[in-house]
């Protein structure tokens, strides 16, 4: 079930598991874990922030008329998931999970099931591949791309060390239009003195980490309907009031969000 990744080697999504209070992760996840969490002690606030912008987000776009949902970086399953969001406002969406953790898929496949009128589909890809990705077999008999499909990338990016503006071209391009961009990634903008030493932690485990800043995140949305209220952190995203939360609290967070709509 280890495939490529040795459990020996702290993987993210297990590492992201254990700041969520999961219980699917490793010892060697776990002390890589608390290792970021001496340097970043808010980072257990920031992930949970993370699923709720995820929540919201998700139910915006199936409010909004999506169908069909791809999400990148699906991670350890923590309820309520992607999938059960969705399909409580459209019983019938379709929700396809991607990881390159195949212990992350295997825990997928084993506990997340979706509604009779719906589905959910599993893959093992990486988002740095987005051809692979677009042509599995798995995905295309799960999708119509020829329809609007909702591109999740939730704590993700900061993974990924890698061209992002060409990443996101590649499944863009290949989406109809209607088709709608939900990002959320960490930034050293609020709080660098401890998010920049957490992001040494990552590398220094050999886990992939590159925060990033306001203006390149919002060059990734680029020729998309920004929704309002734009690129912003992701507790300030379709909350209502949000004059409770304080700059103090953004530098815990330390996220920006946003969501683009393909024309």
């Amino acid at each position: 079930m280890d495939g490529e990744i040795p459990l020996d080697q702290p993987h993210t999504s297990r590492v992201y598991d254990y700041f969520l209070d999961g219980k699917d992760n490793y010892e060697v996840d776990r002390k890589a874990a608390e290792e970021i969490l001496k340097v970043w002690p808010n980072i257990r606030t920031a992930a949970r922030v993370n699923r709720q912008f995820m929540h919201r987000s998700t139910r915006f776009l199936a409010e909004s008329g999506v169908r069909q949902f791809l999400d990148i970086g699906t991670g350890i399953p923590t309820e309520p998931n992607l999938h059960q969001v969705a399909q409580a406002v459209t019983p019938e969406a379709r929700v396809v999970y991607v990881d390159n953790d195949p212990v992350v898929l295997a825990y997928a496949r084993a506990l997340m099931t979706g509604t009779a009128a719906g589905s959910t589909t599993y893959i093992q890809g990486d988002v740095r591949d987005p051809a692979a990705i677009l042509r599995s077999a798995e995905l295309l008999e799960a999708l119509d791309l020829s329809q609007p499909v909702g591109l999740s990338m939730i704590a993700l990016l900061h993974f990924v060390e890698a061209d992002i503006p060409a990443i996101l071209s590649g499944f863009l391009d290949a989406l109809a239009p209607g088709s709608y961009l939900v990002i959320c990634a960490i930034t050293p903008d609020f709080a660098p003195e401890q998010v920049l030493p957490a992001q040494e932690v990552y590398r220094v485990r050999r886990l992939p980490a590159q925060v990033r800043h306001y203006d390149e995140m919002v060059g990734w949305f680029a020729g998309l309907d920004l929704i309002d209220p734009g690129v912003v952190p992701p507790h300030r995203w379709r909350l209502g009031e949000t004059s409770e939360f304080t700059e103090a609290f953004d530098a815990k967070v330390s996220c920006w969000c946003g969501v683009g709509r393909k024309p």
